[in-house]
């Protein structure tokens, strides 16, 4: 069984929203190597439909993009990426799938199945996610900067505090702070 590894681009205070952040060489770099240490990506529909509005242009070149994004692009074209929506059952990208069915237990599936792990990005499904304390790791890039706005990381919060440990930090040179946590391993879980 793999883990389930949430990341997210996160600014000081909390906020999610894919606008705010340094999008950078460094920082598509930072997310390349995280997917590619993984076997499929988990997504929303939002954010599903947000990256295929962009990256498989990137891939086939009809977007100019930095060397880092082209990379990412083509390495995100390639990967098996699943979709959690209950509005929409076709998902034409190459290498998408539908994940239909009890979140918990397609989610528990899709772990067992990917002994390389998934890497979770969004936050709205994260949270859901969260509730059914599926999550194995969380892996932010935390942002030197004040977003005052919504969407905020868990806004409308978990069940119980998560007890986290540290497994490493590292400092980018954009000012950005790469953070990786695990679940403790006191952690209870629910059943």
């Amino acid at each position: 069984m793999g883990l389930l590894t949430f990341s997210i681009n996160v600014t000081l205070d909390g906020c999610v929203d894919h606008r705010e952040g340094i999008a950078d060489d460094e920082t598509h770099a930072h997310f390349t190597h995280l997917m590619d240490a993984c076997g499929a990506m988990l997504w929303g529909r939002t954010t599903y439909e947000m990256m295929e509005g962009h990256w498989p242009g990137v891939a086939r070149g009809e977007v100019t993009a930095a060397p880092a994004m082209q990379e990412w692009a083509l390495k995100l074209e390639a990967k098996p990426k699943y979709v959690v929506s209950s509005t929409r059952s076709d998902f034409p990208w190459n290498n998408s799938h539908h994940l239909v069915g009890d979140l918990r237990t397609s989610v528990q599936e899709l772990k067992d199945a990917t002994p390389d792990g998934v890497l979770l990005g969004s936050g709205t499904l994260a949270a859901a996610v969260d509730q059914l304390d599926l999550i194995d790791e969380y892996r932010f890039l935390i942002h030197p900067m004040i977003a005052t706005h919504r969407p905020t990381l868990y806004q409308d919060g978990l069940p119980h505090t998560r007890r986290l440990d540290l497994i490493s930090s590292r400092s980018l040179g954009n000012g950005a702070v790469a953070v990786h946590y695990r679940r403790s391993e006191g952690a209870s879980r629910a059943t």
